[in-house]
């Protein structure tokens, strides 16, 4: 099928980038999310962010200005479901998200497709519960999504196979790189990637290293852009904590425990980047380690 207009449910830190992209690729974008708020602010980051792109000549203003009247925001989720292509984005809760696709259910065309940017919860599962199993599966952005390139595709167990070619189609049309996963739990990014910062907070939890010199030694000793704890704080902790309790609920194994500290940490509130306190704190001029 053809895909032009594209909905987007959840105008947080990846609902906004998702939409900025979709609209610079020219599809129709109708943003919803249940703030007003969020979406005014999702369309200052989406400008803002494009006004980047554009000084440093990645882009020119006249691209910019055509990527925002192509989107539009909306407080009533069935909106939404007018669109060809349906991403949801909301919150890494499962039972949030099986609600939203229950509510949007009636209002969906027929051949409307339904996705989830869910970075670990069952694709099957939250198919399974919609009218269109063979019309749903993952698609998974990394943050943030204007600048990283990978895009994982994740089929269920029902996933037609035309509706995994119109949404690598998608992905191609967005200049983007898929790479399909089975619906496992982590899928291929986060089965690798959240073992290696949890392994990273028992490090800090038995006092083997401090924040700083975890991450230092990482960024220079295996040549990561990133510490990993610098890169939960990015991620958001109360996110890590989620993948790693579904990475150890769907596997079974305890070399998916979730450390206590990082729990720890999610119940103080301290999650990272979002609420400027995480493993570094962010209230003043420059990142502090906490411990």
């Amino acid at each position: 099928m053809s895909i032009q207009t594209v909905g987007v449910i959840g105008a947080g830190q990846m609902g906004n980038g998702i939409a900025h992209v979709m609209a610079l690729a020219e599809y129709d974008v109708v943003l919803s999310d249940v703030s007003q708020d969020a979406l005014n602010t999702a369309l200052e980051i989406i400008e803002g962010n494009l006004a980047r792109q554009a000084s440093r000549g990645k882009i020119d203003d006249a691209t910019v200005k055509a990527a925002m009247k192509r989107i539009t925001t909306t407080l009533s989720l069935p909106d939404i479901g007018a669109a060809d292509l349906v991403i949801e984005a909301a919150t890494e809760r499962e039972s949030v998200k099986q609600a939203i696709f229950e509510d949007l259910q009636p209002h969906l065309k027929a051949n409307t497709i339904l996705t989830s940017n869910t970075s670990s919860i069952s694709i099957t599962r939250l198919a399974s519960r919609t009218d269109r199993p063979e019309r749903f599966m993952g698609f998974h952005f990394m943050n943030p999504v204007p600048v990283m390139q990978l895009v994982e595709l994740i089929r269920g167990i029902a996933t037609d196979q035309p509706t995994y070619e119109a949404c690598l189609a998608v992905v191609e049309r967005l200049g983007k790189t898929a790479a399909s996963a089975e619906d496992f739990p982590g899928f291929i990014v986060n089965r690798i990637l959240m073992p290696m910062i949890n392994e990273a907070v028992y490090t800090l939890y038995e006092g083997v290293g401090n924040v700083r010199s975890i991450d230092e030694s990482m960024k220079l000793g295996a040549n990561h852009p990133m510490g990993p704890l610098e890169l939960a704080d990015f991620i958001g902790l109360d996110t890590c904590l989620a993948i790693m309790n579904v990475l150890h609920d769907g596997l079974a194994d305890t070399k998916y425990r979730p450390c206590p500290l990082l729990t720890k940490y999610v119940e103080a509130g301290w999650l990272g980047r979002k609420t400027q306190r995480g493993f570094y704190d962010y209230r003043g001029e420059m990142p502090v380690p906490t411990r």
